[in-house]
Parts: C-alpha cells; sequence; structure tokens
C-alpha cells in the first residue's frame, strides 16, 4: 500500500519533527529556540510553531502507518 501522504508533505513534516526534536534536545542545556524566536517576533508565533510540530507529527505517524 502507498502513502497517503504527498512526499513533499511528508519532507517537510519530517523537517518539522527534526527541529522540533532538536528544540526538546536542546532543552537539557535549558534552551528554547522557540521561546528565542517568539520573544523576537510574536508570541503567537511560538504557538503556531508548536502547533506545526504536532501537526507534522500526526503527518509522520500516518505516512509511517501507510508506507509499504
Amino acid at each position: 500500500m502507498a502513502s497517503l501522504i504527498p512526499k513533499p508533505l511528508g519532507k517537510i513534516a519530517h523537517i518539522l519533527l527534526v527541529i522540533g526534536g532538536l528544540n526538546w534536545g536542546l532543552a537539557i542545556v535549558n534552551l528554547n529556540l522557540v521561546a528565542m524566536i517568539a520573544d523576537a517576533t510574536s508570541p503567537i508565533l511560538g504557538t503556531l510553531i508548536y502547533a506545526l510540530a504536532g501537526i507534522s507529527a500526526i503527518i509522520s505517524v500516518i505516512d509511517i502507518a501507510t508506507a509499504k
């Protein structure tokens, strides 16, 4: 069965997941890239980044579950 997710969308989702994972990993040294970006621009941007990371996780789960 082929994946239900188009390849470009899957790649974007995977990239966002890597960025989210790196952000979580940097929390070990008390560094939050999303907060730094959001503080420099607007608070809504931080919420948007977290929402995109969550949506990317859902897309990646579907992509993995439906891949051959």
